[in-house]
């Protein structure tokens, strides 16, 4: 199956760039190419690409606005956001990720850590590199700004104690398979489990199921260690 990438940056060089790289790949293509939020959501609506690679600072609407609003649509549940920033650890990707992104990756990545990212988003995981997720949930996540907080204690009542358990490990970003093998299920089970519980708690995917975690107290938030980027 080929992955439909759709671009928005507002470089032309870099898209350029992008372009390039996605389309030598035999399991990738570019779809389309956006200059602003505004035409990312627009392009969005009319090819339903698998993965929006999002540049989060864009003009007039902004990347931000534009995925919330492609997150938030029902008829493109099944596109992915990945966000590309200037510095992981920024208010702009927390509100991102809350919004619905699905990862993020810093501008500096490498071009094979840029189409493993697009890779990893497109088959249902998510990207957050821990250290960096662990600084975002703490300083801007877990203790949110009212009407941006997505889960409460009690909504994980809604869960039983198996979906608990795979939750805090997803939050911990360990992968289906690992925590199948920490919990000795198979990788299948534990997708089911991770599936359930998003339906349960309202998480568009596995990147809420991560802020969920934290902000109904499941999983405490550890400060990153001094100096840590």
């Amino acid at each position: 199956m080929t992955i439909r990438v759709l671009l928005a940056d507002d470089q032309a060089l870099l898209r350029a760039a992008f372009r390039i790289l996605i389309d030598s790949c035999d399991d990738m293509e570019v779809v389309g190419e956006a200059v602003d939020g505004a035409r990312a959501i627009e392009l969005a609506r009319t090819h339903r690409p698998d993965v929006v690679l999002m540049d989060i600072r864009l003009p007039g609407r902004d990347g931000l606005a534009a995925t919330a609003t492609i997150c938030a649509d029902p008829e493109l549940s099944a596109t992915r956001v990945l966000v590309l920033a200037t510095s992981e650890i920024d208010e702009e990707v927390a509100e991102a990720l809350a919004a619905g992104a699905s990862g993020f990756l810093g501008k500096e990545a490498t071009p094979d850590a840029l189409l493993d990212g697009v890779r990893i988003v497109a088959g249902g995981e998510s990207l957050l590199s821990p250290l960096a997720t662990r600084a975002l949930i703490t300083r801007f996540l877990a203790t949110p700004a009212d009407g941006a907080r997505l889960a409460a204690p009690e909504d994980l009542a809604a869960l039983t104690a198996e979906e608990r358990e795979v939750l805090g490990r997803v939050a911990e970003g360990r992968t289906n398979a690992e925590i199948a093998d920490k919990l000795l299920l198979s990788p299948p089970d534990v997708r089911s489990l991770v599936d359930r519980a998003m339906t349960r708690l309202g998480a568009r995917d596995r990147a809420q199921l991560v802020v969920i975690a934290y902000q109904s107290g499941l999983v405490r938030a550890v400060p990153p260690p001094a100096g840590a980027h």
